[in-house]
């Protein structure tokens, strides 16, 4: 049986898809971590202008290639794209649209959402295998309370190239040296064990029905599932949630005028209250397009976003970037030409 939100996200992949028809052809493809916020979004959109928006969440691989195939008006992903990267491409810009936190989640029974509290280094353990019980020594230090089972973990992962898996192993990496030197960081990694499932929804779904299981998934998923959360033990050694107000703490000392093509990665922040798996989403596109109109219209809902969509993120728990963040997003805009030379904006 397929959960609310997965129902929720077909119809929403629907619409969006229906009013673009009637509109420019405006096109998106990729990371699944942003996709109930852009659902939420597009639906509002098109009440108020009647413009539509076909974003097929595939995973922050996909968008990626999708783009650099410039088969899609702009490509998303929550892997910023290196200088080289971006060449790569095809001589495309990025630029942060919202934050938001990776949990882990697990399906224990007596567990509830925030009874279990996990750090950096158990965790990585958990998903290297060398922890194979939820009651392990080193579970049990961090949560005396908890009447832990000795079920056998079942680790859920993404099979897809993800930017929440590079967000997520990016963490580890820091974390843990076992983690840095076995697995590393990236969008797609050779995971020591576990199951592999297909974007943030299928990493939900195949939680929900497993016991044992543990995944990671952005808070908007695990919220419209209402999987069981863990906290985590932050940078600080604080015992935290994940919220907006953590997210928040944690994207409080992020540097954005500073970050050549708006690359940053905002794992393991400092601070009491920071959320250490935080991320960002980026949107991806052409510094050259071919279809102008498309270009525009993308922008134009990428602006209403920035100035409308604040409160319908926070509903989600997403962090909308600041106001000086949206300014310099909105200057960069300007390197969106067309093929004879002149800005799309």
């Amino acid at each position: 049986m397929k959960s609310n939100f997965s129902a929720i996200a077909l119809a929403a992949t629907i619409v969006m898809g229906t009013g673009a028809a009637l509109a420019a052809d405006i096109s998106g493809a990729g990371a699944t971590f942003p996709f109930p916020i852009y659902a939420k979004w597009a639906d509002s959109y098109k009440k108020e202008t009647g413009n539509g928006l076909n974003y097929q969440s595939i995973g922050s691989g996909g968008g990626i290639k999708l783009i650099t195939e410039r088969t899609v008006t702009f490509g998303a992903s929550d892997k910023p794209l290196k200088d080289e990267e971006r060449a790569k491409a095809g001589d495309v810009i990025q630029w942060p649209m919202v934050m938001g936190g990776i949990v882990p989640v697990v399906n224990l029974d007596g567990i509830a959402a925030g009874d279990l509290t996990l750090d950096g280094p158990t965790l990585a353990n958990i998903f290297l295998g060398t922890i194979k019980t939820w009651d392990d020594a080193a579970i049990k230090k961090l949560n005396p309370n908890a009447k832990l089972p000795s079920t056998a973990i079942a680790v859920v992962h993404r099979a897809d190239g993800s930017g929440t898996t590079f967000n997520f192993t990016d963490y580890l990496s820091k974390v843990s040296p076992d983690w840095k030197s076995k697995v590393g960081s990236a969008t797609s990694v050779e995971w020591p064990n576990g199951l592999g499932a297909k974007g943030n929804e299928g990493v939900a779904n195949n939680v929900q029905q497993t016991k044992g299981a543990i995944g990671y998934v952005e808070t908007a998923y695990a919220k419209q599932n209402k999987l069981t959360t863990t906290k985590m033990i932050n940078a600080a050694g604080k015992v935290v949630e994940a919220n907006a107000e953590s997210v928040q703490a944690a994207a409080a000392s992020a540097d954005w005028a500073k970050a050549p093509g708006f690359y940053l990665i905002i794992t393991n922040q400092p601070g009491d209250k920071s959320w250490p798996i935080s991320a960002s989403t980026f949107i991806i596109m052409p510094k050259k397009v071919k279809d102008a109109a498309a270009a525009k219209e993308a922008l134009k809902f990428f602006s209403w976003a920035y100035e409308k969509g604040d409160a319908a993120a926070g509903q989600l728990d997403y962090v909308p970037m600041p106001a000086s963040v949206k300014d310099l997003v909105k200057k960069s805009w300007a390197q969106i030409m067309t093929e004879d030379g002149k800005p799309v904006m």
